[in-house]
């Protein structure tokens, strides 16, 4: 029988593993993960094109053995079908459909304190969306879209001057602010900042890294594999000896490019990275499973156990549901391996998954668009993205319906618990990350103050408001667990009427910022509850509240308001 030449190509790579594994120099390493991205890429077209040919030829390329590649799928009839497409990039002159995916939601509504006091909610850590943006806004010269605008995630890229923790034993320090809403001379903005423990860099942990890279063909771009291969070279600078790196790519199929490798090894690791090439579907759930097998083997005991997956998030072959590829994920968090996602990318970015994922695998997700923003997760912030001092953190509020009638809390949306989550340790939470800042806002209106949004009901009154203590806004709660505990450990905290700012320029430089990102967003979102307030105020705002900035990225956003003043209808 003449087999076809994508078949014999296939056996060709086969071969060729199986030289590789014997190399052991710098040159041959590289050659092997050559061979090894190749089989997987050559493993999805032969099946495509067995799949074209006939059942028949299906037994024979099951019996052929890719040693190198440990291809970790096997070839089935029913997964051919499946197979047998494969993205490409759009030929020359034809404009790439714009597919990009994201979750809807609405955003938090205003809440009648003598209705329901209590507002219960997750931390957040993420940063995508707040860089997705800046891509759609600084590359791409278009305003996003209102549900890539996550407000939280834009408020939490900035670090805040926030109170120190002492020490680990108390992973990180709560403050409080009250000042007039800008957008609204009858109410205020309650800020809740967290502040994680920071370690000396010589204290971090020993680190067992898998990097889990998509080499499908839609990620042949620039701004895609070329960035990943560019960003993950910062992060192997920062690691040492104890450290132990590991490399998997997924397309049609999944295999291990490179075994556990210490960290001191650079050149072998960086010939891994560099040879890295794209082609082929893309079986996001076969590169998970392995990727998790493989940090599951090394794993360091006391020490940094994480997957980081690089990808533009469009998995099209094995498990694609969301919620499928979540329970996956959710199951491997047992494990005691965190999950990080950096996205990549545009055109047909799932944004959708790639936060959801990392939400539900202890982690966090960044999105990845410039060797900047590379520089800020995996090098300038890189313990807050690997090392987590706290786990399943839950805030809730309780309002003082004597001095508060009506709250909102600004983002968050999907983040949202119930009332009886908060004490329920098997309810999955945020984690925080060593040195992260977490910033929430709520919006709220006084008793007395005029602010009301929600009209008065005939036959309810807050008949025992008058029992409570006047000199009180809000009861703030917080659980979390120390990494690998299973109890949760609760702080308290009182805002007292006394903190109220009489002016908002009297507030804090974090405090006035922070509103100022968070008008920014709700703008972008359509502005349903910031009345005249304009991207020009915001601009205003967030130059009085600059402060310090080493690294730029609040003049960054400054200019960011500028354009997108000029790209906006509004002024």
């Amino acid at each position: 029988m003449i087999r076809s030449k994508k078949f014999l190509l296939a056996t060709v790579a086969a071969s060729l593993l199986a030289c590789a594994e014997q190399s052991s120099n710098t040159e041959d390493n590289q050659n092997q993960v050559e061979a090894t991205t190749q089989a997987v890429i050559m493993h999805h077209e032969a099946i495509a094109e067995t799949a074209a040919q006939g059942t028949h030829k299906l037994k024979q390329y099951n019996e052929m053995t890719l040693p190198g590649a440990r291809i970790s799928h096997a070839v089935t009839a029913d997964s051919m079908a499946a197979l047998s497409w494969s993205p490409t990039l759009p030929p020359p002159g034809m404009q790439q459909v714009d597919t990009e995916n994201y979750q809807h939601y609405q955003s938090n509504g205003v809440v009648v304190v003598g209705e329901h006091p209590v507002s219960t909610f997750s931390i957040d850590v993420d940063t995508a969306a707040y860089s997705n943006i800046r891509r759609m806004l600084v590359q791409e010269g278009r305003l996003p879209p209102h549900d890539a605008v996550r407000v939280e995630e834009m408020i939490n890229y900035f670090d805040y001057g926030y109170t120190n923790p002492q020490s680990g034993s108390a992973p990180f320090a709560i403050s409080t602010e009250v000042a007039p809403s800008p957008w609204s001379d009858n109410r205020k903005l309650l800020r809740i900042g967290l502040k994680g423990f920071l370690p000396v860099a010589e204290k971090r942990p020993a680190a067992n890294l898998v990097f889990l890279v998509d080499v499908s063909g839609s990620m042949r771009t620039a701004n895609k594999l070329g960035l990943v291969k560019q960003s993950l070279r910062l992060l192997l600078k920062q690691m040492t000896a104890r450290d132990s790196l590991s490399l998997v790519v997924y397309a049609g199929a999944a295999g291990t490019v490179l075994e556990a490798t210490p960290g001191d090894q650079k050149a072998k690791i960086m010939a891994a990275i560099d040879a890295l090439q794209a082609g082929g579907s893309t079986h996001g759930s076969a590169g998970i499973e392995l990727a998790y097998a493989l940090a599951q083997q090394n794993m360091i005991e006391g020490g940094i156990n994480r997957v980081l997956i690089a990808s533009d998030g469009d998995m099209n072959v094995g498990t694609v549901d969301i919620n499928a590829l979540k329970n996956l994920v959710a199951e491997k968090r047992k494990t005691g391996i965190s999950l990080t996602t950096l996205g990549f990318g545009a055109g047909n970015y799932n944004d959708a998954l790639m936060e959801q994922i990392a939400n539900v695998g202890n982690g966090n997700a960044a999105y990845i668009d410039s060797l900047r923003e590379a520089q800020k997760v995996l090098v300038n912030e890189m313990q807050a993205t690997l090392l987590t001092i706290a786990s399943d953190v839950k805030i809730q509020i309780e309002f003082n319906p004597a001095v508060v009638s009506e709250y909102r809390l600004i983002g968050y949306e999907n983040r949202m618990l119930q009332r009886e989550d908060f004490a329920n340790d098997k309810v999955d939470a945020g984690d925080i990350g060593a040195g992260h800042t977490v910033t929430a806002l709520y919006e709220i209106s006084l008793l007395g103050d005029g602010g009301e949004q929600v009209s008065a009901l005939r036959y309810q009154d807050n008949a025992n408001a008058s029992t409570h203590s006047k000199d009180e806004i809000a009861l703030i709660k917080l659980r979390y667990k120390k990494p690998g505990e299973q109890q949760s450990i609760e702080l308290t905290r009182v805002v007292h009427t006394a903190d109220i700012s009489d002016a908002l320029d009297n507030s804090s430089e974090d405090l006035r910022f922070a509103a100022s990102v968070a008008g920014f967003a709700q703008l972008l979102r359509g502005g349903q509850f910031t009345a005249n307030w304009s991207y020009g105020d915001a601009l205003i705002l967030a130059r009085s509240a600059r402060g310090e900035d080493p690294h730029g990225y609040r003049g960054e956003f400054i200019s960011l308001i500028e354009l997108t003043q000029s790209l906006s209808s509004q002024i």
